[in-house]
């Protein structure tokens, strides 16, 4: 059976992550989904969808389609309506080294958190080998300057390799001008193949600004949630710009942007107040919420860049349940699992979920958590 481990991290690493729970267990490669569902012939909503009870381990296995079947009457799915760009784009450096940008998170003040990738023929890892001060040329005369490591632990390690940098853009167009016209979608070697944004797009997306698509929504289509309507659920919106996913190394979670707006916060109270479900579309819809959600369980609305890090030991006081991916091995996203629900029951949905080859990452399959 496998079992929640408790990671051991060296000493240059947040103290967040020296008690992180983790799922250790082999992810075979034909479970990592390479195509959209579309490719193989599925609408968005017949993916696959595991529906695991936390509090008595009851696990059943359906397809997405069903999921009404699963939920009651005023329960209030959360859904992050962030749209996704095209945040890879080709660069070089100065010696003639080709690689790809990863725009990852607009700061304040212009900055940008960038992830540096080789070609994608040979990306299996981030290219960790930048200085301070490169300026890297990127289609059209547009430029990145490398400022400083993202992670202000490794600012003073020179010989520390850095996989995210905190860079300015100098660009021709507007950002989301020049991205349409020079960017595409990130995507990682599981993918082989280019595929269109619209592949990386919700159904409720509208307001551009995620680098990754928040993927637990990618499944719903317009008929499912009039259904789903029809049948009593309710629906709020929050935006959260999901930032590169490519956590390594056991690195803490870093900044990204949220708004939730108030008459959200409103329907999450009120639900709660009415002892009626408040459930997650994606893990990014927790961080937004957590963020704004007080000791005493209430949430306000509120907007900026969170950096926060749901553990076991923090707890989560906004949701009841949450609809997500399968999440890789050790992945920190587990971390948020875990403070949601039974350490052992995760170790049974997950072993559930490889016997019965769901498929894994943005194309792939679906896990909703239930009290």
């Amino acid at each position: 059976m496998m079992t929640l481990l408790q990671t051991n991290t060296s000493a240059t690493q947040s103290t967040l992550m020296s008690q992180l729970p983790a799922l250790d267990f082999a992810l075979p490669p034909n479970l990592e989904a390479s195509q959209p569902p579309e490719a193989r012939g599925l609408a968005r909503d017949e993916v696959r969808l595991m529906v695991s009870h936390y509090r008595d381990d009851r696990i059943t296995h359906t397809h997405f389609r069903q999921i009404g079947n699963h939920l009651q009457p005023g329960d209030l799915l959360v859904l992050n309506t962030s749209r996704t760009m095209n945040a890879a784009l080709p660069a070089t450096l100065p010696d003639g080294t080709e690689l790809r940008l990863h725009l990852s998170t607009q700061l304040p003040a212009g900055l940008w958190s960038v992830e540096l990738r080789r070609p994608f023929q040979t990306a299996t890892r981030p290219f960790r080998e930048g200085e301070a001060g490169t300026v890297l040329q990127l289609p059209a005369g547009g430029t990145a300057r490398l400022l400083t490591p993202h992670n202000p632990a490794l600012r003073h390690c020179p010989a520390q390799p850095v996989r995210l940098w905190l860079a300015t853009l100098h660009l021709p167009l507007p950002l989301t001008s020049y991205l349409a016209a020079h960017g595409s979608p990130i995507r990682y070697s599981y993918v082989p193949e280019a595929w269109p944004l619209d592949y990386y797009q919700t159904v409720f997306g509208n307001e551009p600004g995620s680098a990754e698509m928040p993927s637990a929504g990618r499944a719903f289509t317009p008929e499912l949630m009039t259904q789903l309507i029809a049948q009593g659920i309710q629906f709020a919106p929050l935006i959260l710009h999901t930032g590169v996913a490519s956590l390594e190394d056991h690195e803490a979670p870093y900044e990204e942007y949220y708004r939730v707006p108030g008459q959200t916060a409103v329907q999450v109270n009120q639900a709660r107040q009415q002892n009626r479900r408040v459930i997650a579309v994606g893990t990014t819809v927790i961080r937004a919420l957590e963020t704004v959600t007080d000791e005493d369980g209430v949430t306000h609305a509120g907007s900026g860049w969170t950096d926060l890090f749901i553990t076991p030991q923090r707890g989560i006081r906004a949701v009841a349940g949450l609809l997500t991916g399968l999440h890789e091995p050790r992945a920190t996203h587990l971390a948020m699992l875990a403070a949601l629900a039974d350490s052992c029951h995760l170790s049974l949905a997950y072993e559930q979920a490889l016997q019965q080859r769901y498929l894994w990452h943005e194309f792939g399959d679906l896990h909703l958590l239930l009290p």
